[in-house]
């Protein structure tokens, strides 16, 4: 008698800001369909300006979510091949960009973060490329599962040392320079493990563009700990209440992407 395996289903909802910039420079598509197996989740936040930015997050947004449809078959028949995959649509994205500045020379400079999650059944696979944030929400607590590739980690290894004050850390100017993001060159630093996260009923990701990050990861916490039968969609819009409710004036775009794992019986593995 085969032994049964688990099945999930996924609750998924999205908002998007300006915040208090003159334009939108964060791009975000997701697809998380009923009753599916596997669901995908890209983010990219631009850099470059207004017509630079904004044409940046498309690119590697539309880039990757096409990638990541085209090989869904191959890895929901080989999980194992879902790294690789991460690896090449982001590489995609980034030839694109270069392409794109090639011939628009104007435009040279422009780059955007990438921050794309696999759910495929019980197992979470990302790959991210700058300061755009994965959290994982379980059992009443927050962690930032990937790498923030910006100075932020050496702002904040500077107050745990004493070199700096918690104040002038996070009012640091060079708290949110990059160390690595697609600008149709090298790329610096990829957070793409091989090995996925095990998910859990009562999960929920959060990807998020860093304006999310206005908000402490306590407040955020606060935030899932005050709804814990909420759908999706009432949590965002809580989520993107607080942030808009600093009124904050120099508050950046905003987006939010939010995936509850939900238990939904169970199959004959």
């Amino acid at each position: 008698m085969s032994e049964l395996a688990p099945l999930y289903r996924f609750d998924s909802a999205s908002a998007i800001s300006r915040g208090a910039r003159p334009y939108q420079e964060d791009a975000y598509i997701a697809d998380f369909s009923r009753g599916a197996d596997v669901g995908f989740a890209v983010l990219a936040d631009g850099m470059g300006g207004h017509a630079a930015g904004d044409v940046a997050s498309q690119i590697v947004v539309t880039e990757v979510f096409s990638e990541l449809t085209f090989q869904r078959k191959s890895y929901e028949d080989n999980a194992c091949a879902l790294p690789g995959i991460l690896r090449q649509a982001a590489d995609c994205a980034n030839q694109s960009i270069q392409s794109y500045t090639d011939a628009h020379p104007q435009s040279k400079g422009m780059g955007a973060t990438l921050t794309a999650c696999v759910v495929l059944d019980d197992a979470l696979y990302w790959i991210s490329i700058g300061d755009s944030p994965l959290f994982l929400f379980r059992d009443n607590q927050l962690q930032q599962i990937n790498e923030d590739h910006s100075m932020g980690p050496q702002v904040d290894l500077m107050v745990e040392t004493g070199a700096l004050s918690e104040a002038d850390a996070r009012a640091h100017p060079d708290r949110s320079v990059l160390t690595s993001a697609l600008f149709g060159e090298r790329i610096a630093r990829i957070d793409c493990p091989e090995n996925a996260c095990d998910l859990r009923p009562g999960d929920t990701i959060i990807i998020a563009s860093d304006g999310l990050q206005y908000l402490s990861e306590d407040d955020i916490a606060r935030v899932l700990r005050e709804r814990p039968f909420a759908r999706s969609a009432d949590i965002v819009d809580a989520l993107m209440g607080a942030v808009q409710g600093l009124n904050d004036p120099d508050l950046d775009n905003v987006t939010i992407g939010l995936v509850q794992v939900q238990y939904a019986g169970a199959h004959n593995g």
